[in-house]
């Protein structure tokens, strides 16, 4: 299956490098590999053998590099600018990670005007091309990623969430950060999903672990650089009442959200995200995902801003139903922007007096390509 981003990265792949990052097993590898001429050129540090050739310098003889997971090497940022400075003409260099790879510096050298940085994201709806909301319950049940999605087994999928984020701690926490307690940061990334959908409180998390403030903070921090969750702030405007301070968090793998109204929520968050993404990172869009919640309690689940502008409006309901008070507030003082309120179950599509269009997700989603 062809992935979203692959003519994007063959383009910028004639201009500068290419950092290809993305949560593990969101399909990297495989679209790295896309590019490779009978496989010869790709690298990955997780293999004895690759590293000493790395550091050796003992490279293919390839058009293309891939090296894959190269951030886990400390000295990586360095390396990969004495490889760039030095390259021959035509030379092409693709480096994925399962981790923020503009977040893991580790010191060395810059690399500003050097990459490009792509982020791919799961399986979506318009990537998938969906048709019908049966699609998305699937996508609901099953998952986001690949593996599981393409299975179509909810046992397989289920082994698979479990043992994805077992992995995550065990090892790319353990490879990148100096973690002793790990047993209770894998605690953290089990007890997460059961928050979906309400204000983060780190102080809650602290509580519930028995560990300092900072030490729960910073935990949640390096899931968010691992691409395990992901933090919506609060959007605040000089006209609303807004509150200022209090994250809600979401997961790229939201198969595990008990909740099935928290799950729906998280599934339109991940798609929101991913077009956000897709349009900083190709288009040099300022966009940012964000909430809306005011001191009174109206809440939006979603407002998409452009320059601390909002462009968009969603609210999520399992069903469709009459327009959210929220929505209705906020729209009221913000009448020029598109606002969505989606359902996932339920056939009704209309608009309000408000301008408000009431629609099954899938009309919505459909579109974020």
């Amino acid at each position: 299956m062809e992935r979203y981003l692959a003519p994007a990265v063959e383009e910028d792949l004639a201009r500068k490098m290419v950092f290809l990052g993305g949560a593990r097993q969101v399909g990297k590898t495989t679209l790295a590999k896309r590019f490779l001429d009978g496989g010869a050129g790709y690298l990955t540090w997780d293999a004895a053998e690759d590293r000493e050739r790395i550091l050796r310098r003992e490279l293919p003889a390839a058009g293309l590099w891939v090296f894959d997971e190269l951030h886990k090497y400390r000295g990586w940022r360095g390396y990969l600018k004495g490889l760039y400075d030095k390259r021959t003409p035509g030379q092409r260099i693709l480096i994925t990670g399962s981790a923020r790879l503009d977040l893991y510096r580790h010191g060395g050298d810059s690399l500003q005007g050097r990459y490009h940085y792509l982020r791919l994201h799961p399986l979506s709806a318009a990537e998938l091309g969906m048709r019908s909301s049966a699609d998305l319950e699937t996508m609901m049940r099953l998952g986001p990623f690949p593996e599981p999605f393409l299975s179509g087994s909810a046992r397989l999928a289920r082994r698979w969430s479990r043992e994805h984020r077992t992995r995550l701690v065990r090892e790319d926490v353990r490879d990148l950060e100096r973690i002793v307690e790990l047993d209770k940061l894998e605690l953290l990334a089990l007890r997460l999903p059961e928050l979906v959908g309400s204000p983060l409180s780190i102080n809650a998390l602290r509580e519930d672990l028995q560990v300092a403030f900072k030490s729960a903070e910073r935990w949640v921090a390096i899931l968010e650089r691992l691409y395990a969750v992901f933090r919506v702030p609060p959007f605040g405007a000089p006209k609303l009442r807004a509150v200022k301070k209090a994250q809600k968090h979401y997961h790229l793998d939201y198969s595990p959200v008990p909740d099935d109204a928290a799950r729906f929520e998280n599934l339109v968050a991940a798609h929101l995200l991913k077009w956000v993404h897709r349009e900083q990172d190709l288009e040099g869009r300022d966009l940012e995902l964000r909430y809306f919640r005011d001191i009174d309690g109206r809440e939006v689940d979603f407002v998409v801003v452009e320059r601390r502008k909002p462009i968009l409006f969603v609210e999520c309901k399992l069903t469709s139903g009459p327009l959210d008070p929220g929505l209705r507030y906020l729209v009221e003082r913000f009448p020029r922007v598109p606002a969505w309120q989606v359902a996932l179950r339920g056939e009704r599509d209309a608009k309000t007096p408000e301008g408000v269009r009431l629609a099954p997700a899938l009309a919505l989603l459909s579109t974020l390509a």
